[in-house]
């Protein structure tokens, strides 16, 4: 943040500000006084660093104008020292705490996933994944797009994967089920725009998809049996969804006739 705000100094790319940043542990001699984080911890920091960037910039913009004048491009060390000289403060602290107004809003997005059941095992694997997702005005594509991926991939795990079970000897029973990243991953980032209460305008389908997997199979299954009439695809499923949910969702005599039918191949 501090060096996207600094940065504004100079036009897109002109000058990078990114190793000149230190990060120092926040205590009273830095900070007299920090503010409170309560309800968006990650909110506060990244604001006050922003609004003393703004400070900085407002006093150093005339220092650089005057400089351009006279020579063409200006560097960051000579900004500065020239503003030493000017006996320009560079030194500027901001308190920010978010009022309620900073936590009222909605993050929008959308996945849509593709997977696919094996019958006899339970066990899911994920053909295709795509997310698009509005994260207000990205102040690092790269970062954000790590984040979507690694919140929907821990999702997965939530919804599908994590169930602890031990059997009476101590033994975890849970079956593995090792394949948990999409084959095929999309990601769409949308840039919305500013928001005046928001720091930058900041903002799981393979549940979904594995009930519908299950959902057509049963249909198929009651389709193709003579002695069952009904068709009803309401059922519950529990999360996480794991290989013994599927597999019993899948229903044992469905698993009789798959096999059957291969056997019964020419």
């Amino acid at each position: 943040m501090t060096a996207f705000a600094l940065g504004r100094l100079w036009e897109e790319g002109q000058e990078v500000l990114m190793e000149r940043v230190r990060i120092v542990q926040i205590d009273t001699i830095s900070m007299p006084q920090s503010g409170s984080q309560e309800g968006a911890p990650h909110l506060s920091p990244v604001e006050a660093a922003r609004v003393a960037c703004d400070v900085l910039v407002d006093r150093l913009s005339p220092v650089k104008v005057n400089m351009m004048e006279k020579t063409y491009g200006v560097s960051w060390d000579a900004l500065v020292s020239q503003a030493y000289l000017q006996s320009v403060n560079m030194s500027a602290s901001v308190c920010w705490v978010p009022d309620s107004s900073s936590n009222q809003y909605l993050n929008f997005g959308a996945a849509a996933s593709e997977v696919e059941i094996n019958l006899l095992t339970g066990a899911t694997m994920i053909l295709r994944t795509d997310i698009i997702y509005d994260c207000g005005k990205s102040l690092n594509p790269a970062v954000d797009l790590g984040q979507i991926e690694g919140a929907f991939v821990q999702g997965i795990g939530f919804f599908v994967l994590e169930e602890h079970v031990v059997n009476s000897d101590g033994m975890v029973t849970s079956d593995p089920n090792v394949d948990t990243i999409p084959k095929q991953f999309n990601i769409e980032i949308l840039s919305s725009g500013h928001h005046k209460n928001r720091v930058l305008s900041s903002k799981v389908s393979v549940h979904c998809a594995i009930r519908e997997a299950i959902k057509e199979l049963q249909y198929y299954s009651n389709s193709s049996n003579e002695n069952c009439s009904s068709t009803s695809a309401i059922f519950r499923m529990d999360t996480p969804a794991t290989m013994d949910v599927v597999k019993r969702l899948c229903g044992l005599d469905n698993v009789e006739r798959y096999l059957q039918s291969l056997v019964d191949r020419p």
